[in-house]
């Protein structure tokens, strides 16, 4: 076909058009943020970022394509003063939701201080039953990701019950927390529970939730959970709490120095099995649940298969100077080197 040049040019600029119309709809699916460089009243493109994680949840949540919506944040520290929701143009939408750290700790040029923090300075923004209590995230949607962040408590005087991930409704599917710090600080910015879920699908994996009153609170409709790859240290109430369910996965995960490692519904004889993990220096290992009050369980008896039960976990602790690349992961002395649980996929030389 012979096409004079008048016609080729044509052609080349409804190529061009096409191909800036697709690009357009691809990156409309992405918003980046940047609380140092960013602007509020910015498009949220990667060279127009937007400040806040208000304004990019708010603009996030209004997307109505096929694609996967990601929110890519830069290293910097967010303040949460009110609760953020993630939501659903459509009740059964199941477009992946992804909040992420523009720098992954795998990532080349990964340091402690790429990544973002999170910390919530809100006074208590929900009353459920006559409870108040405070939510960073509150997941309102199926297929939902957090990944490479850093979670601290809230540190508004008011707040005695933070939260900082919860997914209140049952019916919900599909939540993948990977690679991200919990940090609690019982006297000055405290987690409650890092995690508040329910619902089917909840993969927790290479976490690190440090000092939080409790690490994972899992009550109805919890199927197809899985905690892998992750350290649970000084949980002063309890690592886990779980509802009457036997269909999980625990793999590769380093549990130490909590109040209380697992604890079960009363009343309910669960069928669970840990394996390839350290489970050590807990003052009771295996609880009952008596409206909120933490017994010891004298029922069930868990299958274990290759957990250690003794040891000194160590943890890498920030030292006068620097926040070392591997803070709060364990210790070349430690106990449970061995195991792959920590923040980094990869395992490095400890």
């Amino acid at each position: 076909m012979n096409l004079t040049p008048a016609t080729m040019y044509k052609l080349i600029i409804t190529l061009c058009f096409l191909c800036v119309i697709q690009l357009n709809t691809s990156a409309g699916q992405t918003v980046f943020v940047d609380p140092a460089k960013g602007r509020d009243n910015a498009r949220g493109t990667m060279g127009d970022p937007l400040a806040s994680l208000d304004k990019a949840i708010a603009l996030a949540n209004g997307f109505t394509g096929k694609e996967a919506v990601t929110i890519k944040l830069a290293p910097g520290l967010y303040t949460l003063t009110q609760q953020l929701v993630l939501q659903s143009s459509t009740p059964t939408d199941t477009v992946k939701y992804t909040i992420e750290a523009s720098i992954l700790p795998d990532d080349t040029g990964w340091l402690p201080s790429k990544m973002p923090v999170i910390q919530s300075i809100s006074p208590n923004n929900k009353n459920y039953g006559k409870f108040d209590h405070c939510i960073g995230f509150q997941v309102e949607r199926n297929n939902t990701c957090f990944r490479g962040l850093k979670f601290l408590g809230n540190t508004h005087p008011s707040v005695v019950y933070y939260y900082a991930i919860e997914r209140h409704r049952p019916e919900l599917k599909d939540m993948e927390i990977s690679q991200c710090y919990f940090v609690g600080s019982k006297n000055s910015a405290p987690i409650q529970g890092a995690i508040f879920a329910q619902g089917s699908g909840i993969k927790v994996s290479h976490c690190v939730f440090y000092e939080c009153r409790n690490a994972l609170l899992l009550f109805l409709s919890v199927t197809e959970f899985s905690l892998t790859n992750s350290i649970i240290y000084g949980a002063y109430e309890g690592a886990i709490w779980f509802g009457k369910y036997s269909d999980f996965v625990f793999r590769d995960n380093i549990i130490a120095n909590n109040n209380c490692f697992w604890i079960s519904m009363k009343d309910y004889k669960g069928r669970y099995t840990f394996a390839n993990s350290l489970i050590t220096e807990n003052t009771m290992e295996m609880g009952l649940n008596n409206n909120g009050i933490i017994e010891k369980d004298g029922v069930n008896r868990p299958v274990m298969k290759n957990i250690q039960r003794s040891g000194k976990v160590l943890l890498t602790e920030t030292d006068k100077d620097t926040i070392p690349v591997n803070y709060l992961n364990l210790s070349p002395a430690s106990a449970g080197k061995d195991i792959p649980a920590g923040i980094f996929r990869i395992m490095r030389n400890r």
